[in-house]
């Protein structure tokens, strides 16, 4: 009989012994059942060896649990532009965008960090966007201008034109043709280059007028 047998069977003896002298009928006499060193070794063995088992078992459920806990703890950020490799993300809940551009490779060369809060925490399904140096200047100014309420002659669209003093639908027009077939003005003064725009006419709206928001 091999060990894990023999310690069966003692435990279901002793469980018998100690079941029979229970039950036995008062009037009778009872016959005292002792348990030698060895039983009380292998009974407490065994409420060892199940103990370690409930632990087990627990600390499975408890694993579970824990990797659910990390599963909840992260997000994804999409980051684009000028970094060496644009993607998704999955980082730790928490991350901030510089630690997105680090996930990402770093900066190119013509990347412009300062465009960004690169201390700005990241939220699950952010985009962020790096830009190069060119389009942050030009966005910054773009923004400058529009806090200024001043009209971008480079991107100003026939109503925004017409909202200029003297500046009706035909030269509006004018304005526009004229942008489509030579290029953005390179400066506000440029936009006498236009038929019918004199210095009488800027002198009226070089005050409201921007040009990637230099006035």
């Amino acid at each position: 009989m091999t060990g894990e047998g023999r310690v069966n069977l003692k435990k279901v003896l002793g469980l018998f012994l100690i079941l029979t002298a229970l039950l036995a009928p008062s009037g009778c006499s009872r016959e005292t059942v002792v348990l030698d060193a060895e039983d009380l070794v292998l009974l407490e063995e065994t409420g060892v060896h199940e103990a370690e088992e409930n632990k087990g078992n627990g600390s499975g459920e408890e694993t579970e649990a824990a990797e659910e806990r990390v599963e909840e703890s992260t997000l994804f950020v999409h980051i684009c532009g000028e970094v060496a490799e644009p993607g998704v993300y999955e980082l730790p809940e928490g991350s901030r965008i510089y630690e997105a551009v680090e996930a990402a490779g770093g900066f190119t060369e013509a990347a412009e960090p300062g465009y960004v809060n690169l201390a700005q925490v990241l939220a699950d399904g952010q985009q962020v966007e790096i830009p190069d140096r060119k389009s942050a200047a030009g966005i910054k100014q773009q923004e400058a201008a529009a806090d200024h309420g001043l009209v971008d002659i480079n991107t100003a669209g026939k109503p925004e034109l017409c909202t200029l003093p003297g500046i009706g639908e035909s030269r509006a027009e004018s304005i526009i043709a004229y942008r489509e077939k030579n290029g953005d003005f390179a400066r506000i003064e440029d936009i006498m280059k236009v038929e019918g725009i004199k210095e009488g006419m800027f002198a009226r709206i070089k005050d409201k007028i921007c040009v990637r928001g230099v006035r």
